[in-house]
């Protein structure tokens, strides 16, 4: 669960492949007990996460904090617990709520931990924009690519993951 909060608070607008998951295999590897929310609680309580993480970037530590701090006091400890919680839409807005985190992070977490959601980010975005769709809010762009999704007999999140994998290579 750490490796999740800490995905959900660090990639955002970094390059996924040569800087997030690198930290966040050696964050697993060097924090085994942070698997659950309470276990990374109580690393976060006395090791330092931009130091393991190797990323000084204050904003996201804060974040991380504030996820952890909001799911310990939810009940929520483990990946089977969050995927769950996220099944109420009050859930979802308290995680809103916590600074850094918005719709995008919201669905984002969800694919996390198993659920199959459209987190629309600047690659679905851009690929939209190539299809002639523009100016759609978020939550317009994220129903058109379940509907889309639905329409090729695909879960929502396999079409998200390719053609998020498909646009973050043409950027290379």
């Amino acid at each position: 669960m750490g490796a999740v909060i800490c995905d959900a608070s660090f990639h955002a607008r970094r390059k996924y492949e040569s800087t997030i998951r690198p930290r966040l295999v050696q964050l697993q590897s060097a924090w085994p007990d942070a698997a659950t929310v309470r276990g990374f609680q109580a690393r976060l309580a006395a090791e330092d996460l931009a130091a393991a993480m190797n990323f000084n970037a204050p904003g996201r530590v804060a974040t991380a904090h504030a996820i952890t701090e909001l799911l310990v006091a939810r009940g929520v400890d483990t990946r089977d617990d969050l995927h769950s919680w996220l099944n109420h839409q009050q859930n979802r807005a308290a995680l809103r709520a916590v600074r850094g985190i918005g719709p995008k992070s919201v669905d984002y977490i969800g694919n996390l931990v198993g659920r199959s959601q459209v987190a629309v980010d600047i690659h679905l975005r851009a690929f939209a924009v190539d299809a002639g769709i523009t100016d759609l809010r978020y939550e317009a762009l994220r129903a058109t690519y379940e509907e889309t999704a639905a329409i090729l007999g695909h879960e929502a999140g396999g079409l998200e993951h390719a053609v998020w994998r498909f646009k973050s290579q043409a950027g290379k």
